[in-house]
Protein backbone atom coordinates (compact mmCIF):
# COMPACT_ATOMS: atom_id res chain seq x y z
CA UNK A 1 0.00 0.00 0.00
CA UNK A 2 1.43 3.32 -1.05
CA UNK A 3 2.51 6.07 1.71
CA UNK A 4 0.63 9.61 0.88
CA UNK A 5 2.65 12.58 1.82
CA UNK A 6 0.84 15.27 3.26
CA UNK A 7 2.56 19.02 3.35
CA UNK A 8 1.97 21.83 5.23
CA UNK A 9 0.37 23.33 1.71
CA UNK A 10 -2.12 20.30 1.50
CA UNK A 11 -3.29 20.99 5.39
CA UNK A 12 -3.75 24.95 4.19
CA UNK A 13 -5.33 24.47 1.56
CA UNK A 14 -8.21 21.43 3.07
CA UNK A 15 -8.28 24.38 5.58
CA UNK A 16 -9.07 27.15 3.43
CA UNK A 17 -11.98 25.01 1.62
CA UNK A 18 -12.92 23.65 4.77
CA UNK A 19 -13.53 27.31 5.73
CA UNK A 20 -15.11 28.44 2.76
CA UNK A 21 -17.52 25.41 3.10
CA UNK A 22 -18.70 27.31 6.61
CA UNK A 23 -18.73 30.52 5.38
CA UNK A 24 -21.24 29.27 2.63
CA UNK A 25 -23.05 27.28 5.12
CA UNK A 26 -23.72 30.17 7.22
CA UNK A 27 -24.72 32.54 4.52
CA UNK A 28 -27.30 29.89 3.52
CA UNK A 29 -28.60 29.99 6.87
CA UNK A 30 -28.55 34.42 7.29
CA UNK A 31 -30.25 34.96 4.32
CA UNK A 32 -32.86 31.98 5.13
CA UNK A 33 -31.86 29.62 2.12
CA UNK A 34 -31.81 26.36 4.06
CA UNK A 35 -33.83 23.96 2.34
CA UNK A 36 -37.45 24.19 3.21
CA UNK A 37 -37.62 20.38 4.18
CA UNK A 38 -35.09 17.94 6.12
CA UNK A 39 -34.30 14.11 5.98
CA UNK A 40 -33.72 12.74 9.66
CA UNK A 41 -30.47 12.00 9.13
CA UNK A 42 -30.08 15.76 9.22
CA UNK A 43 -32.64 16.55 11.76
CA UNK A 44 -30.21 15.28 14.08
CA UNK A 45 -27.20 16.61 12.89
CA UNK A 46 -28.53 19.55 13.37
CA UNK A 47 -29.89 19.22 16.77
CA UNK A 48 -27.57 17.15 17.90
CA UNK A 49 -30.06 14.40 19.27
CA UNK A 50 -29.81 10.33 18.62
CA UNK A 51 -32.09 8.66 16.64
CA UNK A 52 -34.31 7.33 19.39
CA UNK A 53 -34.64 10.82 20.48
CA UNK A 54 -35.96 12.05 16.97
CA UNK A 55 -38.50 9.22 16.97
CA UNK A 56 -39.74 10.31 20.35
CA UNK A 57 -40.11 13.56 19.31
CA UNK A 58 -42.24 12.36 16.52
CA UNK A 59 -43.99 9.96 18.30
CA UNK A 60 -45.40 12.76 21.42
CA UNK A 61 -46.31 15.14 18.55
CA UNK A 62 -43.62 17.67 19.77
CA UNK A 63 -41.97 17.55 16.08
CA UNK A 64 -44.11 17.66 12.97
CA UNK A 65 -43.06 15.83 10.00
CA UNK A 66 -44.56 14.38 6.59
CA UNK A 67 -44.17 10.81 5.30
CA UNK A 68 -43.60 10.29 1.86
CA UNK A 69 -42.66 6.97 0.58
CA UNK A 70 -40.87 5.39 3.58
CA UNK A 71 -38.92 8.95 4.32
CA UNK A 72 -39.72 11.09 6.88
CA UNK A 73 -39.30 15.07 6.24
CA UNK A 74 -39.49 17.44 8.24
CA UNK A 75 -40.15 21.46 7.72
CA UNK A 76 -37.41 23.62 8.95
CA UNK A 77 -39.44 26.22 10.16
CA UNK A 78 -41.76 23.67 12.10
CA UNK A 79 -38.29 22.85 13.66
CA UNK A 80 -37.38 26.64 14.37
CA UNK A 81 -41.32 26.91 15.90
CA UNK A 82 -40.32 23.67 18.20
CA UNK A 83 -37.30 25.47 19.53
CA UNK A 84 -38.77 29.04 19.94
CA UNK A 85 -41.64 27.17 21.96
CA UNK A 86 -39.18 25.62 24.46
CA UNK A 87 -36.61 28.29 24.55
CA UNK A 88 -35.97 28.56 28.45
CA UNK A 89 -34.94 32.29 29.32
CA UNK A 90 -33.48 32.62 32.88
CA UNK A 91 -33.91 36.48 33.54
CA UNK A 92 -31.78 37.82 35.26
CA UNK A 93 -34.74 39.99 36.66
CA UNK A 94 -36.73 37.63 38.49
Amino acid sequence: MPANIITTDDLREFKMELLDDIKNLLSKQATGKLKKYLKSSEVMDLLQVSPGTLQNLRINGTLPYTKVGGIIYYDTEEIQKVMDANRVDHSLNS
